[in-house]
């Protein structure tokens, strides 16, 4: 009852916030990004919402600032054997594989499923070869996609299966070959296990990165000690959730110290406060996603959130907040 009594009492002040805000003028969310404009600054993480489907009869996609795909490779993935999720404390640990039908069905089902939305679109890609990232990106030079995400922990296996984001080389030369055929501004994610995340932000940059995304799931593992055995197939998996987030947090504000592209932050976010920490750090964006597995409406509540923050603060435009810790 309580609890109810209070969620209805910050509702109301949401609502009065907004009002207020609109009559004023103020209240300014909209961020943009390599020259996408993004009505409020809150996307999804990729793999943790599918394409939106999913979540159709609990989440009002309109509201979002942006829906981010799940990984799509040039041909579809089965991904790994099971078992490859595991609960953690203060998390989760997977080791999905990139599980995805292919780029076909992309263009076939999921993109048009949200143009039907007042929301932009980032594609997630992935790939086990340059060749294969390439590929998934020429097929979407004609689609109505507004950014690309290219997640460059995966495995690079020609190069003995060491991740494409843990090599600074690598990381610039992928990050070059897939600048020569996008049509749509480029998102690099950066992965948490390397030694100096600036050195990889800074290696993108070279590449020609229009924005970075981090922080993607850090190397974790787990053993069943009645069973005397790994937990997951795999052996190890990838830890998100609030447990991540102190590391993520770090990270996303040394990057965006680091380099002059924008950063879209994410790793353990589940609440405004979470998401303001974020921006505050130098996140232009934040993304949601372990969150939407125990809260599917997470990512309306930080947007709610972050509007009421702003409104109790007297903030007017959201970039006064963007990068305000030093």
């Amino acid at each position: 009852m309580v609890q109810g009594a209070f969620r209805k009492q910050k509702e109301i002040q949401i609502k009065i916030c907004r009002f207020h805000g609109r009559m004023r003028g103020i209240m300014k969310t909209n961020v943009t990004i390599a020259g996408v404009e993004f009505k409020n600054p809150v996307t999804t993480a990729s793999g943790t919402f599918g394409s939106g489907m999913e979540y159709g009869e609990l989440v009002d996609l309109n509201r979002l600032g942006a829906v981010t795909t799940k990984g799509v490779a040039n041909v579809p993935w089965a991904g790994n054997p099971t078992p490859r999720v595991a609960e953690t404390y203060g998390g989760m640990l997977n080791a999905i594989g990139l599980q995805n039908p292919g780029i076909d069905v992309l263009l076939s089902r999921d993109i048009p499923f949200l143009r039907q939305y007042d929301t932009k679109i980032i594609v997630n890609v992935c790939g086990r070869t340059t060749k294969d990232y390439v590929e998934v990106v020429e097929r979407l030079i004609d689609a109505p996609a507004d950014l690309l995400e290219i997640n460059i922990s995966c495995p690079n296996v020609k190069e003995g299966g060491i991740a494409f984001g843990q090599n600074p080389k690598m990381v610039e030369e992928i990050t070059r070959e897939i600048k020569r055929y996008a049509k749509q501004p480029v998102i690099m994610k950066l992965s948490p296990n390397v030694t100096d995340i600036t050195e990889m932000a800074r290696a993108a940059q070279e590449g020609g990165a229009d924005a970075l995304s981090l922080i993607n799931t850090l190397t974790g593992m787990k053993i069943d000690i009645h069973k005397r055995a790994f937990l997951l197939a795999n052996k190890t998996g990838g830890l998100s959730g609030p447990a991540v987030k102190p590391v993520a947090l770090r990270m996303v504000y040394q990057v965006a110290n680091a380099v002059k592209l924008p950063v879209i932050g994410m790793g353990g976010i589940a609440t405004a406060e979470d998401a303001l920490e974020f921006i505050m750090a130098g996140a232009s964006m934040v993304a949601i996603g372990t969150a939407n597995f125990f809260h599917p409406r997470a990512t309306l509540d930080v947007i709610e959130g972050i509007e009421a923050y702003m409104c109790q603060n007297q903030v007017e435009d959201i970039r006064e907040l963007i990068g305000c810790v030093k």
